[in-house]
């Protein structure tokens, strides 16, 4: 009795794993309806919390442990440094027949080469959001937020790296520099912007630009695009020094308690009219050749969203900077405290 006991508490453990899902994502990055209809569908709840940088979430893995979480939504580059330190697990292609619908040309970065570790989730830039009722005057350049006019005005994205990427590329040198010279370069570049500074801020910059908070500033292109939608004075545009192109991926921590439950939901999240939804309601681009067929024009032929070579010349994938990464931290840590 006492076995049969034992037994049944191991299946009844067993089956709550199988329901249950632990999702850490970037914040306004998921809507509500795909994580409701994933459920009705699977029978599996989703456990669901946001961070607001690549920084803070690292951070939290670290600090927790990586068998908190079961589906994780880091940037490019840290990507390639979470596996290298061992802390992601091989994905399981073969339980992701919906992998197919990938566009290829998204697929195999230098970042994981064959994505051995990561499933892309949505791609987009970096570049300038500005309220053409407060602004007088073109903005075409990352140089334009240098303006003394716009003193107390400017939104700075909460990341090291998408700051100094910008101040590099005004320097002329890669955002991916690992010279220390240059490095320290942009710190002073930078320094000399911090009057125009009004925040540093990444979680819900749409509603920043639509309170008018600012008149300008670093922005993620899909806030861009939800901001446009309120109100069609504030604009997106490619900085002509380059944008900042990134792919956020879906990643499975080492040690995730509910690895099966993750593939399923990759999966799910592959299929073309889920990615669609996704897509249109978050306004960053489809990795999913299948969902860009499915897309209205208004989305699929705005460069907002979808840009074309034009607005990424001179643009870069964030790359990972290995040892380069303290001198980062040190001047990312002088600039926020100067």
């Amino acid at each position: 009795m006492k076995t049969l006991f034992i037994c049944a508490a191991l299946v009844l453990s067993l089956f709550a794993k199988e329901k249950v899902l632990y999702v850490y994502n970037w914040s306004e990055y998921m809507p509500d309806s795909v994580l409701q209809d994933f459920t009705k569908e699977t029978g599996i709840e989703v456990k669901y919390s946001t961070y607001d940088s690549n920084e803070a979430m690292y951070a939290k893995v670290k600090t927790t442990g990586t068998s908190s979480y079961d589906i994780l939504v880091p940037s490019t580059y840290f990507v390639n440094k979470m596996s290298r330190e061992g802390l992601l697990a091989k994905i399981d292609k073969t339980k992701i027949p919906n992998y197919k619908n990938l566009d290829s040309k998204l697929l195999s970065k230098p970042f994981d080469p064959n994505n051995e570790y990561s499933i892309p989730y949505l791609w987009g830039s970096t570049g300038i959001s500005y309220n053409a009722s407060l602004v007088k005057g073109k903005v075409d350049s990352w140089a334009d937020l240098w303006n003394p006019t716009y003193k107390n005005s400017v939104l700075l994205n909460d990341d090291m790296r998408e700051v100094f990427g910008m101040a590099l590329k005004i320097l002329g040198y890669s955002a991916n520099s690992t010279n220390p010279k240059e490095i320290e370069k942009a710190y002073v570049k930078l320094k000399e912007l911090l009057p125009n500074v009004k925040m540093f801020y990444s979680e819900s910059q749409k509603q920043v630009y639509l309170n008018e908070e600012v008149k300008l500033g670093m922005n993620f292109n899909g806030e861009g695009f939800m901001a446009n939608e309120e109100n069609p004075e504030i604009k997106y545009i490619y900085p002509k020094e380059g944008a900042l192109v990134w792919i956020d991926s879906l990643v499975i921590p080492k040690g995730a308690k509910n690895i099966d439950n993750a593939h399923i939901f990759i999966n799910y999240l592959l299929k073309p009219e889920v990615s669609k939804v996704i897509s249109e309601e978050i306004g960053y681009a489809s990795p999913n050749a299948k969902t860009v067929e499915l897309l209205e024009d208004t989305v699929r032929n705005n460069r907002m969203i979808y840009p074309i070579d034009e607005d990424l010349k001179n643009s870069e994938f964030q790359t990972d900077v290995g040892k380069a990464l303290p001198v980062y931290e040190k001047y990312w840590e002088m600039l926020k405290t100067n």
